[in-house]
This record gives structure tokens, C-alpha cells and sequence, in this order.
């Protein structure tokens, strides 16, 4: 079986591109084929680099791609604004194409909420109806899609994967913390993550919590939200404030993200917008419990797996942030409820599901046909047939 996967790929810098690489690589693994059609800038085996985002001929640039490498199965990583102008409109094109060639089409949609804008709510009912099958995190966006949207397809419900890796055992005396209490802000500096609560409160959880530290490691892209970056960092650079917070700088490339996650005690998520998380499913990974918004995903999260608590105010922050801080039995038993949760999510057995899928989606000519595909890095006496 032959995927290509649409999609930004490392090492452009982007949530949706790790996605696509934590993806296809456990797929590959199950003796898949896999060949990634990608912006400009992506690298790595079987990786094609196919458009800029300012294209105008986005559409036809991937069709192209696809007719020559003929995959049995096509699977578009969507995000509003990766293919062109008025958020993306090219890849309803390319959609097209796509049916005119009876290519199967999986599209994951990465941003679902109830107040997208006009044109992104035309570019969606669109999507609905030119996909094969459509791909979503959470439940809650599945339920939008079909409250305010004709669906002519099936809505898939699978969540974001998480890695299977071991905590950085020595991660705090690496950073110079041994002894502290670690609440980490981490990932990309944007408005929308609402960073400036945890530093406006930071006063409060001090006096609560005398050895606290506040580990700030986050970036931005060149000059995206440069403002909001300066504004924290001088929020970040007063004296009453600054001798309870250790900066860190840097790309972060995963191993390095791996120490910074294994030294945090808590991490806090006070997201204003937002879907499934990227920085949730890389705490996971790493067992760190979290302190979050009631944003619908977080909180459906906190319900179902039990690795921390959701806030509606500044008292629940404190008060949460303090709890786990300061309540080791607490923060082992919720690093137990995310490790046994993380057993279904992992990225294997998300792998898996969607193969499953695919398989549903490759339809023989005729009846009794076998799909045939026999990997060739397996032994001669070994073959696949589904």
C-alpha cells in the first residue's frame, strides 16, 4: 500500500509537520509505503518538495506529484492558509482532481471550532464534501462538523498520537534546578496561549511555594507575534519577578524539548483558543501532569485521563498549580492515569488505526482480488496480503 501524505514536514517548523513525521514514520513501519508531498524546505527519504504557500497553482503542482507516483491512497494534513490564499481555497482544486482520478482522499482536519470565519467555513463544508473520509482529534469536533455542516462522509474520530519515551532522569541537574519546583511554559509564543496569566500570577504561587521556579521555554517564528514576545519578556524582566524565572532560548530539536520536559514538575496550558495540543501529547509523552484552561479539549482530556486539573479562575490556578507542587502522591498518581492512557494513544496504535482505514478504502476490481504488497526490507519467504 502506498500513502502520500500532503503536508509542511521538518524541518520546517511546525506543529502539523511533526504530526505528519510521528505519522508516516510509525506507518512505515508496518510495512507501508509512504512518499510526502510537502512545501518547500521539507527534507528526508521520499520526502518531494512540491510548492511555496503563496503558489497560485498549489493544485496542479500536487495532482502532478500524485499522477506520477500513483499512491493508492492520498491523506491531506489540512490546516487553514498552507495552500494559498483566502485560507487555502487550492486544495478544494486539487480535492477535485483527485475524484476525477478515483483517488481516495483522507483529509485530517486539524482547526474545527464553532466561530470559523466565513471563507473557512466554505473551504470546510467543501472538504466535507470531496473527501473519502474525514479525520478528527476529538469527539466535540466531530459534533460541530455534524451540527453545522452537511456531512456526506464518515467522520473518523482518532486522537492525536503520543511518543513512547522515558523521562530524562537527570533533567533538573542538567538545568541547574535540583531542588526547585518546576512549572514549565513551553512551546510557540503566540497570543491565543495566554502566557501572561502565569506570569501575572507568579507573585502568588512564589509565596505559596517558596522553591518555585518558572521555566519559560518558548519561541517564536522569526518575527510572528514579535509583539506579544516582547511584552512577556519585559513582564518576565522585572526584579520582584525575575530571580523565580529561568529563561531558555534556542530551537529546541526533540531531544533537547525531552530534558526541558523531564525537569518540570507541572506544565501550565492556559490556553485562550485552541484544539488538541501538541504540547499536551508531548507532555504526555514525558508524564508530566498539567495545569490547564477549560478549553474543550483540555478539559475533556483532564476528565478522561486524569493527569491534572482544568482552571476557570486565578484562585483554581494557584490552588492546582500549588496542589501538584506540593503533593508528590498526587503527581505520581496522575503520571500513573497519563502513562496508562498514553498505552492506546501511542503512536503504533495510532499507526494502526489508520491503516484500518485505508484498507477500508482501497476497493478491489473485481471480486476475490488480494491487495498485494510485499515490503523489501522483509525476508523473501514473507509477503502482505490484504
Amino acid at each position: 500500500m502506498r500513502i502520500a501524505y500532503i503536508s509542511t514536514y521538518p524541518p520546517t517548523e511546525c506543529g502539523i509537520a511533526t504530526y505528519t513525521q510521528y505519522l508516516s514514520d510509525s506507518v512505515s513501519v508496518k510495512g507501508k509505503e509512504i512518499r510526502i508531498l510537502a512545501q518547500i524546505g521539507a527534507k528526508g527519504d521520499n520526502v518531494f518538495e512540491v510548492y511555496a504557500p503563496h503558489d497560485k497553482d498549489i493544485a496542479s503542482k500536487l495532482f502532478f506529484h500524485v499522477e506520477r507516483l500513483t499512491p493508492d491512497i492520498v491523506q491531506i494534513e489540512h490546516e487553514f492558509g498552507l495552500f494559498g490564499d483566502q485560507r487555502g481555497v487550492q486544495i478544494i482544486e486539487f480535492l477535485i482532481r483527485c475524484n476525477l482520478a478515483d483517488t481516495p482522499v483522507v483529509v485530517t482536519l486539524h482547526t474545527v471550532f464553532e466561530d470559523l470565519k466565513y471563507q473557512e467555513k466554505i473551504i470546510v463544508q467543501h472538504i466535507l464534501n470531496l473527501s473519502s473520509t474525514i479525520i478528527v482529534h476529538e469527539n466535540f469536533q466531530r459534533d460541530i462538523l455534524l451540527k453545522n455542516y452537511n456531512c456526506p462522509n464518515p467522520i473518523l474520530v482518532i486522537p492525536h498520537g503520543v511518543r513512547e519515551v522515558k523521562r530524562v532522569e537527570n533533567a533538573k541537574e542538567l538545568l541547574g534546578l535540583e531542588g526547585k519546583q518546576v512549572l514549565l511554559l513551553a512551546g510557540y509564543m503566540r497570543s491565543t496561549k495566554n502566557f501572561e496569566k502565569i506570569i501575572d500570577l507568579l507573585p502568588r504561587l512564589v509565596e505559596k511555594n517558596k522553591d518555585l521556579v518558572l521555566l519559560m521555554a518558548s519561541r517564536s517564528r522569526i518575527n510572528e507575534h514579535s509583539d506579544y514576545k516582547d511584552l512577556l519578556y519585559r513582564s518576565l524582566n522585572k526584579p520582584d519577578v525575575k530571580r523565580h524565572v529561568k529563561i531558555l532560548y534556542g530551537k529546541f530539536p526533540q531531544f533537547t524539548l525531552d530534558t526541558i520536559l523531564s525537569a518540570a514538575d507541572v506544565m501550565a496550558l492556559p490556553y485562550l483558543k485552541g484544539g488538541q495540543s501538541g504540547v499536551l501529547a508531548q507532555a504526555s509523552a514525558l508524564l508530566l501532569p498539567v495545569v490547564t484552561s477549560e478549553l474543550m479539549s483540555f478539559k475533556n482530556w483532564i476528565e478522561e485521563v486524569k493527569g491534572g486539573f482544568y482552571a476557570k479562575t486565578d484562585d483554581e490556578y494557584v490552588n492546582h498549580i500549588t496542589n501538584l507542587l506540593q503533593d508528590d502522591d498526587l503527581r505520581l498518581e496522575f503520571q500513573e492515569n497519563i502513562r496508562i492512557s498514553n498505552e492506546s494513544i501511542n503512536w503504533s496504535q495510532i499507526a494502526n488505526r489508520h491503516i484500518e482505514l485505508y484498507e477500508k478504502l482501497i476497493v478491489p476490481p473485481i471480486g476475490g482480488a488480494q491487495f498485494y504488497y510485499r515490503p523489501e526490507r522483509l525476508d523473501s519467504n514473507t509477503k502482505i496480503v490484504h
